[in-house]
């Protein structure tokens, strides 16, 4: 009989075998593979495991699934693999927003300024480009002088001055995140819901969030297509959040086409701060509903507002009035950005290569696969197919046309910005490729599906 008293020992080879076949992993295990990720590059690490050790645990995620109690104890391996960050001696209800991933996503920089304008912390730590999808920080980054990599102390001193900020992870913040998430990029399993709950959760978890509004993104260029999907993952999010102690709220978000006007770096944040500016561009309208609406839900998740209807109200208002605009720029500020390049966005956007592609019939815009666009936005220089790989921060593209729209022949449909023209002839295929035009109008997809509550999350635990 083994002596209780002695440590267990065990081996990356032996989980990933366990897993493969289809047992469940027990909490000491899968903590094993989370430290093994966090000092994957510590030359002093005692079991480090290799990128491909890591990489077949991934997959052996994405094809066998986890039960709560392995997603529970993920998430939480994950949140305490290195330092936590602490917002609570501010004495202010701290709650942050994060999105699933989507194609022309540029929410987060008007619904922070706008919850920080209503006194409320919003501490946020963001990622990079994953896949098809853009990067909070790739977008932030092409701000002249922004620095997204702040310490702790940094941090607080920031959230202190400002009520907001927007960051990357650090070395010492959420480290096995940092390393499994540039793996999933990589391996074809960044779709797997499981993996993505244990990711978002962990460094929302991490910066010591009261409250967590989540954009569960559904349809063509979102990671989990279908709406039962999308409802699934936000299903996992909410329990797995509620049970941390942090109060949250999913909504369900259309991804059938990219959002607003812009995907790619600089573009969105040109957008956002026209938004924020009250620049009612018509192809933005459905940026301005999404953000009104998960800003509503952390008004009211703060107590800023007895309903999520006021709020919304109240984030409207705080729109109109110029105040989180003045918050937005203050934080950019405060992280080294350079506030003045706001003042004529469009100046500021300076791509060596343009160009536009055409409609080639007439008819309705009745579909547009959403994540060949995003595809095309990525080779363009705006995401990236290795980690580390630098972006280019005026890459992207313009949309002239939205789902039921009437075309005509030689109608501009996008416009594609990259640093070399020699990057365009990839992304126009994919782009054509995406866009279908028909004889009749279809039926566009609603904005929003679905609030996803801890009242009603066990409705959508089924995948």
């Amino acid at each position: 009989m083994a002596d209780p008293a002695q440590p267990i020992h065990h081996h990356i080879i032996d989980i990933i075998r366990k897993k493969r076949d289809g047992h469940e992993l027990n909490a000491p295990e899968i903590e094993f593979v989370v430290n093994a990720a966090a000092r994957h590059s510590d030359p002093d690490a005692t079991q480090p495991a290799t990128e491909a050790q890591l990489a077949a645990w991934l997959m052996t995620v994405l094809l066998r699934g986890l039960t709560a109690a392995e997603l529970h104890a993920l998430t939480k391996a994950m949140r305490f693999s290195g330092e936590v960050f602490d917002p609570s001696p501010l004495g202010k209800f701290a709650i942050d927003k994060h999105s699933t991933g989507g194609v022309g996503d540029s929410t987060s920089f008007i619904v922070a300024p706008i919850a920080a304008a209503a006194g409320l912390s919003v501490p946020m730590i963001s990622g990079r480009a994953l896949g098809h999808t853009g990067g909070t920080l790739d977008k932030l980054d092409s701000i002249p002088g922004y620095r997204s990599n702040l310490s702790l102390a940094e941090m607080f001193r920031a959230l202190e001055q400002n009520g907001a900020f927007i960051v990357s992870q650090t070395k010492a913040l959420v480290p096995a995140d940092r390393v499994l998430y540039a793996l999933r990029d990589h391996t074809g399993t960044v779709e797997s819901p499981y993996l993505i709950c244990a990711s978002i959760m962990s460094k929302k978890l991490a910066a010591g969030l009261n409250g967590l509004v989540l954009d569960v993104k559904t349809g063509s260029g979102a990671f989990l297509k279908s709406e039962e999907e999308g409802l699934y993952l936000a299903s996992l999010m909410v329990r797995t959040g509620e049970a941390s102690g942090t109060r949250t709220v999913a909504v369900l978000t259309d991804m059938n086409q990219p959002l607003g006007r812009f995907a790619g770096n600089w573009v969105e944040i040109w957008e956002a701060v026209d938004v924020l500016s009250g620049k009612r561009h018509p192809l933005c309208e459905d940026i301005l509903q999404i953000s009104l609406t998960l800003a509503g839900w952390m008004l009211h998740l703060g107590d800023k507002a007895p309903t999520p209807a006021a709020g919304y109200d109240l984030a409207q208002d705080l729109l109109t009035s110029g105040a989180a605009l003045t918050k937005f720029k203050q934080m950019i500020a405060a992280q080294g950005g350079d506030a003045g390049v706001f003042d004529d966005p469009g100046a500021f956007h300076t791509p060596a290569a343009t160009k536009t592609i055409f409609a080639r019939s007439s008819g309705y815009l009745s579909a547009i696969d959403t994540e060949k666009v995003g595809w095309a936005v990525q080779r363009l220089g705006a995401g990236r197919e290795k980690a580390a790989e630098p972006v280019d921060a005026y890459a992207g593209i313009e949309m002239h046309v939205k789902l039921g729209d009437h075309i005509e022949p030689g109608q501009p449909l996008i416009t594609m910005f990259a640093a070399d023209p020699e990057r365009l002839a990839e992304p126009e295929a994919l782009l054509y490729e995406a866009i279908a035009i028909a004889d009749e109008p279809s039926t566009v997809p609603r904005l929003i599906y679905e609030c996803v509550t801890v009242e009603n999350a066990d409705r959508f635990s089924i995948p």
